[in-house]
């Protein structure tokens, strides 16, 4: 894997303070927010210092029942290649459900929500992954996320969730270690036993980004500094390897950059403890070898012949690391079998593809299920992600074995991310609503999920407005003016920054 080294997630709010920063060797851009044929300045000015930029994809779904949107695909691969990018990025997660496979309405979730760590998830995810690494140009990591929420009847832990999934696709991980500490605190799980079962040698770089705990949950908010127990887990993480790169993501309410540039400071630091244990470990470990082979009976070495002797000699100086990596992975992936109380590779005929060749390679030692059985995965899926998220947006009954409590929790954080993400697609919105903008966004999302993407949100949200008379002012005639701009066949005026100073003026006038 290409070494990434120490960078930033690079956001239009502190573009410039980015370019400023030493000591940035790279930059996540998310994917959804950049134009292949126009990219921002700072962006291709970065690319021209050599600056790697890396496209991190948030709308794909990978854990979703449906297969890949081939748009959305194209899409991802046209900013790799218009980006230079060694490789591309997006989450375990799904953020839609219903429609055709489950007969029932679409809905989007707006933001990324956990799979369930089943057979039948894991297998429509691995189709789902081999599916989107037939269309991009570049090789895949995947992202583990945050939960709020447990799913019920789940099969396995996230580290055994995740080393099936590297195993099976071969695709690449991206580890977020905040995201290990969310889920420590909501759900119980211990990190260091997550990053013990986890395929090491799989990882493409590592996330660590801050939260807040609020409503007795810890937020995944990436608006907030790095706490020390992320820290901490990184530590933990560098103490086993060497991550190619690392990244710090800031999403909202930005600090002035010499608090980004000490965090960063932090992360290194971070590291380079971890570095130090590793090294530790490593002494120690070639000093009980050096000790088992000085005590080792000099006649096993007489007991062999010439040729053999040289042949081992040359097979120990040629195995080196990669031998050793190899060994370690194995023997991971045995104990995680084992803990499943599964046959050990190779036992009997208990495999299920015969690949060889890069093919063998990639898709990993078992190779894909029968197709019958993925369809058959995804319409159980689909129907229990229906459901969820039908009760996450739309208010339908929360479905059995869920915290009712959590789901409330996770209810809410949704409706409020969408109130935050159409405040930014539409920023005249809160300028003409003021300070009601935000209560009467969220009355309005309890009744109306979102169908159909955060622009489409905006418009029917001032729809709602205007149909049940409100605002009951003349703010009521600047916000239908604004959504006959952009609702109609002609929008009036093509530049959003006019359309914001237009709105800015009315608002300041009022005052």
């Amino acid at each position: 894997m290409e070494r990434l080294g120490t960078g930033i997630g690079w956001r239009p709010e502190i573009a410039d303070a980015v370019e400023r920063m030493p000591g940035i060797d790279w930059v996540e851009a998310v994917a959804e927010n950049v134009c292949s044929g126009h990219l921002p300045d700072s962006l291709r000015r970065l690319r021209e210092r050599g600056v790697t930029v890396v496209p991190h994809g948030v709308s794909l779904g990978l854990g979703g029942a449906d297969r890949p949107d081939a748009g959305r695909l194209t899409a991802l691969a046209e900013r790799a290649e218009a980006l230079g990018s060694p490789l591309v990025t997006e989450h375990i997660a799904f953020v839609r459900a219903g429609g055709p496979l489950t007969a029932s309405p679409h809905l989007e979730a707006g933001h990324l929500l956990p799979v369930p760590r089943t057979r039948d998830a894991l297998d429509v995810l691995c189709e789902n992954v081999r599916i989107a690494q037939d269309a991009l140009p570049v090789p895949l990591a995947v992202e583990n996320i945050a939960a709020l929420i447990c799913w019920p009847g789940e099969e396995m832990t996230e580290g055994q969730f995740l080393y099936d999934l590297a195993d099976r696709t071969g695709v690449r991980l991206l580890i977020d270690v905040a995201n290990l500490h969310t889920n420590h605190v909501n759900r119980g799980e211990d990190p260091s036993k997550a990053l013990a079962e986890l395929p090491l040698e799989a990882i493409a770089y590592v996330h660590v980004a801050g939260g807040v705990e609020r409503d007795g949950v810890w937020h995944d908010s990436h608006a907030h500094p790095v706490p020390r127990p992320v820290l901490d887990i990184l530590t933990d993480l560098a103490s086993r390897v060497s991550p190619p790169g690392v990244l710090l993501e800031r999403d909202e309410n930005f600090p002035e950059p010499a608090e980004l540039e000490n965090e960063l400071g932090a992360i290194r630091r971070a590291l380079e403890a971890g570095a130090v244990e590793r090294l530790k470990t490593e002494l120690r470990s070639a000093a009980g070898a050096t000790a088992a082979q000085r005590t080792q009976p000099e006649r096993v070495g007489a007991e062999l012949s010439s040729g053999e002797a040289d042949a081992g000699r040359r097979g120990r100086t040629r195995g080196g690391v990669g031998e050793r990596l190899g060994a370690a992975a194995l023997a991971r992936r045995e104990k995680a079998r084992g803990a499943r109380g599964e046959a050990p590779a190779g036992a009997g005929a208990a495999r299920r593809g015969d690949e060889t060749g890069a093919a063998g390679a990639t898709r990993g030692a078992f190779g894909p299920p029968p197709r019958a059985g993925v369809d058959e995965a995804r319409q159980r899926l689909g129907l229990a992600q229906a459901a969820l998220l039908s009760a996450l947006v739309a208010g339908t009954p929360v479905p059995e074995g869920f915290d009712r409590a959590r789901v409330g929790v996770q209810a809410r954080a949704l409706a409020a991310k969408r109130a935050d993400v159409v405040a930014k697609v539409a920023p005249e919105l809160p300028v003409i609503l003021g300070e009601e903008y935000r209560p009467a966004f969220l009355g309005y999302a309890q009744t109306h999920p979102m169908t159909d993407g955060y622009r489409r949100d905006a418009l029917t949200f001032a729809e709602h407005l205007l149909s049940t008379g409100r605002p009951g002012d003349t703010r009521r005639r600047e916000l239908r003016e604004w959504w006959l701009e952009r609702s109609g066949p002609k929008p009036r005026s093509r530049r959003p920054v006019h359309r914001l100073a237009r709105a800015t003026r009315r608002a300041l006038s009022r005052s």
